[in-house]
């Protein structure tokens, strides 16, 4: 077999945005196969796909060098772009985003709208969105309800960037998996002409691994990368079972019965425990994928000894590994409230009644578990 070509010292860098290159992790900033080290120029496997695609894939940091970018923007005049999953609201949010990106306007942009059933009230759940932004002490110019798969709403969006930037260049922010890269390739195909961009000279803003999309008058859209918020599920889980806990079709929620001292596991991934209570009702909001079984609270330890990673799936046996120990989470819902229970990353769970409920619900260490006002 004959032996991979080596970087130079000169060449360890990347010729379209100036990030250190490696071929060890394809997840990680400045990949690219060790078969394409002999090509000129010598390029990332993202500029790549930007030069001969027209297409931006998303780049993942760790929360320090995410603020490392984000410290950048208070110092500019820009307008700041948002994208938070209405699936995993809370998972989604950036913490202390006002701080960051000081006096500049924010237009938040709420994707995967599409997974809500369609029954669901469209001007209600833009209410819920501006209370949970306002209790996040999150001031915005403007909220904008959108689907990148179903490409709903992206037309507004753009034309609200349009109006509300005043000439000033664009930040697109947002943690993985929220659909930015969808905006940022849409952007690409109508108003750039990054293959030109790439081939002439390397990006601006090359060490923190921005790229900047040229725009007529000047100005750029900046595309930052996708921060990891580690208290997610979908970053914890194995990649190949990634795509079972993120829906991709309107979701089908779930209702059960529940008397107190019954449990509803979620596969393997979580537990859900009402443990006192009158009997009332519980709506599972979870992708399809996911396999919800009930049984008694007192059964519930031994069960998922003997069935996790089997009938007890996802994550299947041989990815049990993977994910932490669980912890445990006691919630008491008032009377008089309409609560959800969110599990960050799997979805989330309506507390149908107002009666009150003492519930417990146990998932992997470090994932987030919260009450919130119910969405639907």
């Amino acid at each position: 077999m004959s032996k991979q070509p080596e970087m130079s010292e000169q060449a360890q860098k990347c010729g379209g945005c100036g990030v250190r290159l490696q071929t060890e992790d394809a997840s990680q900033l400045g990949y690219l196969p060790a078969q394409a080290l002999h090509r000129e120029p010598l390029i990332c496997q993202r500029c790549f796909r930007i030069k001969h695609y027209n297409e931006l894939a998303t780049v993942a940091l760790n929360e320090s060098d995410f603020t490392n970018i984000l410290g950048q923007i208070a110092s500019k005049q820009a307008l700041v772009v948002k994208m938070v999953d209405l699936f995993d609201f809370e998972g989604s949010m950036i913490s202390g985003l006002r701080r960051f990106v000081g006096n500049n306007p924010v237009l938040i942009a709420v994707n995967k709208i599409d997974l809500l059933p369609k029954n669901v009230n469209r001007n209600r759940i833009m209410n819920w969105v501006r209370r949970q932004l306002k209790e996040h002490g999150m001031k915005v110019e403007d909220v904008v309800l959108c689907s990148a798969r179903k490409n709903i709403g992206f037309d507004r969006l753009l034309e609200r960037i349009g109006e509300l930037r005043g000439g000033r260049d664009v930040y697109i922010v947002g943690a993985t998996n929220v659909g930015k890269s969808t905006l940022i390739n849409r952007i690409i195909k109508q108003y750039s002409d990054l293959d030109a961009e790439l081939t002439t000279s390397r990006y601006p803003g090359t060490t923190l691994n921005m790229v900047h999309i040229p725009l007529d008058d000047g100005k750029s859209i900046i595309d930052t990368p996708g921060i990891v918020n580690s208290f997610r599920l979908t970053e914890v889980i194995a990649k190949q079972e990634l795509g079972i806990i993120m829906p991709e079709h309107t979701l089908k929620p779930a209702s059960f019965q529940l008397d107190e001292q019954q449990t509803l596991f979620f596969g393997a991934l979580a537990r859900f425990d009402f443990v006192k209570g009158v009997h009332q009702s519980f709506t599972c909001y979870v992708a399809q994928s996911v396999n919800i079984h009930r049984t008694k609270l007192e059964r519930a330890d031994e069960l998922y000894e003997v069935h996790k990673g089997k009938m007890l799936a996802p994550p299947e046996e041989a990815n049990l590994p993977a994910l932490p120990e669980w912890t445990r989470h006691s919630l008491r819902v008032a009377k008089g409230a309409k609560q959800d229970v969110v599990i960050s990353g799997l979805g989330w769970i309506q507390v149908n009644s107002d009666v009150g409920a003492l519930l417990e619900v146990y998932a992997p260490k470090g994932i987030r578990v919260v009450l919130r006002e119910s969405m639907i």
